[in-house]
């Protein structure tokens, strides 16, 4: 953050900035080594994160009146014109509100900026239907569903968790008015995924309240939702598996089950529990030894929403949840890019990043992340809080050892490297991005990726062939286009097995082989069909580059191999072709990796005109590659 900004932002800003640091990056002040000694985080530290993340927003706010508006950043979010600065103002003040609530809950006199924020959000409730103000809804008439429906039932919730603070004050006029303008949404249409949350939350907030709504329909929903549960703690955001099926899904609807579900509809409150208990076989896993968590699939912006479900278990290893959950929230909060000069956080990955955003999100759609800070609602005595931090199955690891677990519901793979401490996580993709209406960015980088690691976030592909944990294929076109149209056929012996087809020209597919090793995977791949001539790449993952030029090295191996190294000063990563390939180079890259302007990657060229064999030892660890070890990982296979 620039300092001078910062000092003038300190400065208007009424209460003390205490737990921001230098660069505005946050600082957990007086750390709990005894009950936290991975993180230092405890619950006090979760709240000052808390008020941190809220001082930043309400750093734009001089008045009850101002809306929740922040301006646009990069080419993507919206709004790129005036048409729809009202939907972005529902949406930060909707999402902040998920920060504001659980503190509010706890403490109705809550003050940031000199703004109280009760105050505050009852005032931005009733401004919205006030028809002479600029917050102003109108009621749905014959809208589809839109991005309004979202905000209210993000709404839903937050007055569920601190309606007595923020509802039952309002007049009773303004309270009918909400209800009828939102009921307007609410009972409506809707997306056939994880939308149907934003329908249920307020009808069932309403129906809490004594008000009238469609019970038909909110039943409708709720078993429609939960219809898309296909086990192993998963849910399909239709069409993907990504952490929708978490922060949304397995969140919601384990919080419906306890704000409403068990009083008025025990038997689907007891479905969302016993599909929210299977979740901790195998999510907890998703993320690193230290919490982090991977760069995967649409919404990235909202970051450590990811740990938003943790919490809410029954008989689980509290301690465990809350170091992965701490150490997932630092990981964002203490990176010196998260927070823009204006206090709020970038829309990306870490900064800026237009490559992971999506149209559907402008600024104040960050604050979906607020959703981690809902176990606030839990108090210190509760395990969640008070267990000591330890790191659950990291624990049993030995050095050397590489876990997989398969989850045939999904049918995806996570892995657990002992040596790296690194999470790695293969799910499906296949998307017809040439369909009319699609969403490409379904089948882009966000799914398409052979696998997602906690420690290597992904590089965006290059125009020019440059890629990064995916195959690229020079198509008709001369353009390069990465395979996305997989499918998962089985796993076995450590080994995934996967298909995949050009979406250009189904006659170009391949056969696909993922073994794991303790320090990365052998792949053993072959191109199974290929009507033309052409060219294909496969890239490791990507190095940022820090504060030194990455260091390149080739090294001899036994029987005529070589090994391909980079080394950023953290970490190493080694490409051996083995069989099948030509050229091999190092390549770097500018403005295609989510932490670092320049990057560093290795890509694997073959020319094919027919069926073709492709093995590949793909390596990577903390520290740097010698001969040994390259030999020792070869001996392994």
């Amino acid at each position: 953050m620039n300092k001078a900004f910062f000092l003038t932002l300190s400065l208007a800003i009424a209460t003390t900035l205490s737990a921001m640091g230098a660069g505005n990056v946050f600082k957990v002040d007086n750390p709990d080594s005894k009950l936290s000694p991975y993180t230092g985080m405890t619950r006090r530290h979760w709240i000052e994160a808390d008020k941190y993340l809220l001082e930043g927003a309400f750093g734009h706010i001089r008045s009850l009146d101002d809306p929740m508006y922040f301006d646009r950043l990069g080419n993507v979010c919206y709004p790129k014109d005036n048409s729809r600065v009202r939907g972005a103002t529902l949406e930060g003040m909707c999402r902040t509100l998920f920060l504001a609530s659980p503190l509010l809950r706890e403490d109705s006199t809550l003050t940031i900026n000199g703004i109280r924020l009760a105050d505050y959000y009852r005032r931005q409730l009733s401004l919205l239907v006030d028809p002479d103000s600029k917050q102003y809804v109108a009621h749905r008439g014959n809208r589809g569903p839109c991005q309004d429906l979202v905000e209210f039932g993000a709404l839903g919730i937050s007055l569920f968790i601190c309606g007595d603070v923020l509802w039952e004050p309002l007049p009773k006029a303004t309270r009918d008015s909400l209800y009828s303008m939102i009921e307007s949404y609410a009972d409506g249409p809707t997306i056939p995924q994880n939308w149907r949350f934003f329908n249920v939350f307020p009808m069932s907030f309403f129906k809490s309240k004594g008000y009238e709504v469609n019970d038909s329909l909110l039943v409708k929903y709720v078993r429609l939702l939960q219809g898309d549960y296909r086990g192993d703690g998963w849910y399909l955001d239709h069409p993907n598996y990504d952490f929708y099926s978490m922060w949304a899904y397995q969140l919601y609807g384990e919080l419906w089950a306890r704000f409403f579900g068990r009083e008025h509809y025990p038997e689907l409150a007891a479905q969302f529990e016993k599909n929210f208990a299977e979740m901790y076989r195998s999510y907890p896993r998703m993320f690193g030894r230290d919490g982090h968590m991977p760069m995967w699939g649409r919404s990235n912006m909202y970051r450590f929403a990811a740990a938003a479900p943790l919490a809410w278990g029954d008989g689980i290893n509290y301690g465990w949840m809350r170091r992965i959950a701490s150490g997932c929230l630092l990981q964002f909060l203490q990176n010196p890019d998260f927070i823009y000069a204006d206090g709020v956080p970038t829309p990306g990955f870490y900064g800026l990043f237009d490559p992971v955003l999506q149209g559907y999100s402008c600024r104040g759609s960050v604050y979906w992340c607020a959703k981690a800070f809902l176990p606030l609602m839990l108090p210190e005595s509760h395990p969640y809080w008070s267990d000591t931090e330890n790191e659950g199955f990291w624990a049993g690891m030995k050095a050397g050892e590489v876990d997989n677990l398969w989850l045939p519901g999904p049918k995806m793979l996570i892995t657990n490297y002992a040596n790296s401490g690194a999470a790695e996580t293969r799910a499906f993709c296949d998307y017809d991005t040439e369909r009319r209406g699609a969403e490409k960015f379904r089948g882009s980088e966000q799914y398409n990726r052979l696998a997602y690691n906690t420690l290597f976030p992904w590089m965006a592909d290059g125009k020019n062939g440059e890629v990064a944990m995916a195959y690229v294929v020079k198509n008709a076109k001369g353009q390069w286009e990465p395979m996305r149209r997989y499918t998962t056929t089985g796993y076995a012996d450590g080994t995934l097995h996967r298909t995949v087809w050009l979406q250009s020209d189904k006659r170009f597919t391949m056969s696909l082989a993922d073994k794991t090793l303790p320090d990365g995977m052998m792949r053993s791949d072959s191109v199974t069909g290929c009507a033309t001539p052409t060219t294909l790449r496969l890239g490791h993952y990507a190095l940022p580059e820090r504060d030194t030029p990455i260091k390149e090295a080739t090294i001899s191996l036994k029987n005529g191999l070589k090994a391909y190294t980079i080394y950023n000063g953290r970490h190493s990563l080694a490409l051996v072709p083995i069989k099948g390939w030509g050229k091999v180079e190092y390549v770097r890259t500018e403005g295609l990796h989510p932490e670092t302007r320049f990057a560093e990657t290795i890509n694997a060229t073959a020319d094919v005109n027919g069926p073709t064999e492709l093995k590949t030892l793909m390596l990577f660890k903390e520290g740097q590659f010698d001969r040994k070890s390259i030999e020792k990982a070869i001996k392994q296979l």
